[in-house]
């Protein structure tokens, strides 16, 4: 374990963790600034702002302009006696005219609406802070994709070391196994062999250097700006600091649940009775004086004014099953809550096991390691000594490399796995 975290120190000063260093961190918080997904903060709180201008506006007098000529087939008249005896005394009472016509200006003040603005605007705050936590867990599930790029491309960074270390290596022993063949101590075939070694490595080198300039591409893409040319550095991981999950998810659910609670208060106003004043003015003909315009056809203005008690009853009829209907959908989101705590636990089983291994596999890599490349030393001397062929020294040198590769590969693998068991909990 000592071993292991001087290698972290090591490899973090070698691969420049200095100023200008890309971190991990960095990576991710440039990601979310650079994400299309960022936008929607601004975009929910102008509809926000908007829906709740919407609401308050409810309050505010409401003006109906109007305008309306009809055609009636019959009006009130008097009666046939009533109008003998006018017409005797030489009134003519013809009665109202069968097309009437009116401009009119309805106003409307709402007094008191049982309640129902407040529900809204309570519903409108809500529902946007549910789409706030919506896109958090979109930009929180976004660090996941960066840690594997980041990691993906410290594993390359691993095997492009290893390859050349196995590069220079195999020249090595290619020049010596050259003069051997020149002074007649060994064969043209034992120089092929290593040369086909040499050219396997070199083919591994040129995949896993593609391979990571790939994975840089990708990584670019994601946080809208060039890599430096330097490695990656090593991250620092610490472990868990508690057992309570952060996770963003967590927030969506109690905002789900704050958005239905909100949902619920506005029916609760739906059955509830409401006041309001109004008035209405309007010109044409006739006019509220009836008998005024049986006796003359000019247009006259009018005023109607009063207060007004509305109550929909037709609201007690679904309220149940509504109200029904919102407890089955909180009963689902406790149920999602529940689904998801109870895979991060599973996770963090899986991944605290997976970590233990890892553990155990650092401790002993440095001791492979040291084990394997003494084994390939004495190799070497045994095949200058004629002890042993080329086939021989090339699989210790393939054996060497190997354990190289597994022990810097264990070792990003646990840091990626610790990294991943604090992204579960948010840490």
């Amino acid at each position: 374990m000592k071993n292991w975290r001087c290698f972290t120190l090591a490899v973090a000063v070698a691969t420049g963790m200095s100023a200008g260093a890309q971190t991990l961190d960095d990576c991710r918080r440039w990601a979310q600034e650079h994400y299309p997904e960022i936008r929607q903060y601004d975009l929910i709180a102008q509809s926000e702002q908007y829906n709740l201008s919407n609401a308050a506006r409810s309050w505010i007098p409401q003006l109906t302009l109007s305008g309306q000529a009809s055609y009636q087939s019959a009006t009130p008249t008097y009666p046939r006696v009533l109008a003998d005896m006018l017409a005797a005394r030489g009134v003519d009472m013809a009665g109202l005219r069968k097309d009437q016509y009116k401009i009119a200006l309805d106003i409307y003040q709402n007094i008191w609406d049982g309640g129902q603005n407040r529900a809204r605007r309570e519903e409108i705050k809500a529902g946007a802070e549910e789409q706030r936590r919506a896109a958090e867990v979109d930009l929180y599930a976004l660090e996941e994709r960066i840690d594997d790029l980041y990691f993906g491309i410290l594993l390359l960074d691993g095997q492009i070391e290893q390859a050349e270390a196995k590069l220079t290596l195999l020249r090595r022993n290619f020049d010596k196994i050259q003069s051997y063949c020149r002074n007649g101590a060994a064969m043209q075939a034992d120089a092929d062999a290593v040369e086909a070694e040499m050219l396997a490595a070199k083919q591994m080198l040129e995949q896993a250097t593609l391979s990571r300039l790939c994975f840089r591409q990708m990584l670019e893409l994601f946080i809208g700006r060039p890599l430096n040319d330097t490695r990656l550095p090593v991250p620092e991981v610490q472990g868990l600091r508690s057992r309570e999950s952060a996770r963003p998810e967590l927030s969506l659910f109690d905002a789900q649940l704050h958005r239905l609670t909100a949902q619920e208060k506005s029916l609760h106003s739906t059955v509830m009775p409401r006041f309001s004043a109004f008035a209405q003015g309007y010109y044409g003909y006739p006019g509220l004086d009836m008998f005024q315009s049986m006796l003359s056809e000019e247009w006259s203005l009018n005023l109607v004014a009063g207060v007004r008690l509305s109550w929909n009853i037709g609201a007690f009829y679904t309220r149940k099953n509504d109200l029904q209907l919102i407890r089955t959908r909180r009963s689902q989101v406790e149920v999602n809550r529940e689904i998801f705590l109870f895979n991060t636990r599973l996770g963090s089983s899986r991944e605290e096991g997976e970590i233990e291994r890892l553990r155990r596999a650092v401790a002993d890599d440095d001791r492979i390691v040291e084990l394997r490349r003494r084994v390939r030393m004495a190799a070497e001397s045994q095949l200058e000594n004629g002890v042993i062929d080329v086939t021989a020294l090339l699989q210790k040198i393939t054996d060497e490399t190997t354990a190289s590769l597994a022990r810097r590969t264990h070792e990003t693998e646990l840091l990626q796995s610790l990294c991943r068991l604090k992204h579960m909990y948010n840490q």
